[in-house]
């Protein structure tokens, strides 16, 4: 089925409906040995300061590159302010993180995670002597066409193996949808009003948008979580942050007023592998998040006027869930993603700073 770069409006049951064509997302070019590098660095945990996470400690192949958690881990006495996104397709985006705030490439991305301090809290200079110490990253980096191990090339690979996260094998690609699947397409792109923002081929338009999702209390509740979002706030220039309750989201970016509270469309790409859902993980399940918008969406001033009760009975709601879960695919659990050699420990070179490699 050929895909259509537009949409169309039609006429679906006396309701007018945004219609898209459905088709796989192609794989993207990568340099293969710099990919190969890149999974395995992904799996490092020396990346991380302490060496206590890698970044498949957050994004888990078997959960579609997410962690099952509503508010993710951070680094050692800190804790994280929002939901695990999934990597799946991650390549074709051209904004990043729930309030979009890095919109350049996914080196900028991986660099992002590795330094932030309630992140992955690594210097990069040191971080590239601990590449430089172990044989296996020597050799991988010369087989990627780079001389020696730096933090410039492991984001570049780190960059190439995030953009092989594509998914597949979902029934609405292989033209697999069952009957109260294919009935909720129908709710999804009319009644439903979900392909107004859910569109294009990863089901979103990439914009921020405030539907009234409420805030997750456990962030100010938890001290760590709380001092780690303290230090997003402060860093972005939010006035008043330390009185602040609530995620200021694509705020960020501009500080437009008119933009609080609004966070970026998600994919509904492998939906069923990822809950919970929302960028503070509130709503566990996809039937929540069915009856959330179908009461019209959350309690904010600021709400996407778009938002309305949708009036979606139980036999409705099912069918569109159907659909919803028609979304994913196959599993990334599989050797393409995950390292599976543990090869990761090795001799310390004693005054390595006098020692080449």
């Amino acid at each position: 089925m050929m895909l259509r770069t537009a949409f169309i409006c039609v006429l679906l049951s006396g309701t007018a409906a945004i219609a898209q064509d459905s088709a796989p997302i192609a794989p993207m070019d990568v340099n293969a040995a710099r990919a190969e590098l890149g999974k395995r660095l992904f799996y490092d945990y020396r990346l991380s300061g302490d060496t206590a996470l890698a970044c498949a400690s957050c994004h888990q192949p078997d959960k579609a590159f997410t962690d099952g958690q509503p508010l993710s881990d951070a680094y050692s006495g800190a804790a994280h302010f929002r939901n695990t996104p999934t990597l799946a397709n991650v390549g074709y985006r051209d904004a990043w993180l729930h309030d979009g705030r890095l919109g350049t490439n996914l080196n900028d991305v991986a660099r992002e995670m590795i330094t932030e301090t309630y992140l992955m809290n690594m210097d990069m200079r040191i971080m590239q002597e601990r590449l430089k110490q172990d044989p296996v990253y020597v050799e991988m980096f010369r087989a990627a066409g780079m001389s020696e191990p730096s933090n410039g090339g492991a984001r570049n690979a780190l960059m190439d193996f995030m953009k092989t996260i594509v998914s597949r094998g979902a029934p609405v690609d292989t033209g697999a949808l069952s009957p109260a699947a294919q009935r909720g397409q129908g709710l999804f792109e009319g009644k439903g009003q979900c392909a107004s923002c859910h569109s294009g081929l990863r089901f979103t338009d990439d914009q921020p948008h405030n539907t009234g999702v409420a805030d997750n209390p456990e962030i100010w509740a938890d001290p760590e979580r709380h001092s780690a979002f303290v230090t997003y706030a402060k860093f972005m220039g939010i006035e008043n942050y330390m009185n602040l309750r609530e995620d200021p989201g694509a705020y960020i970016r501009t500080h437009n007023p008119d933009k609080a509270r609004s966070f970026l469309t998600p994919s509904l790409r492998e939906l069923t592998w990822t809950a919970p859902y929302m960028h503070n993980g509130t709503l566990e399940t996809l039937e929540d998040v069915v009856d959330f918008y179908n009461a019209g969406g959350g309690d904010d001033p600021l709400k996407d006027p778009r938002l309305k009760p949708l009036g979606l009975v139980p036999s409705e709601k099912a069918d569109l869930v159907a659909y919803l879960e028609s979304l994913s695919g196959e599993s990334f659990d599989t050797d393409a993603y995950v390292w599976r050699e543990d090869d990761y420990d090795y001799s310390l070179i004693e005054d390595w700073r006098n020692v080449n490699n």
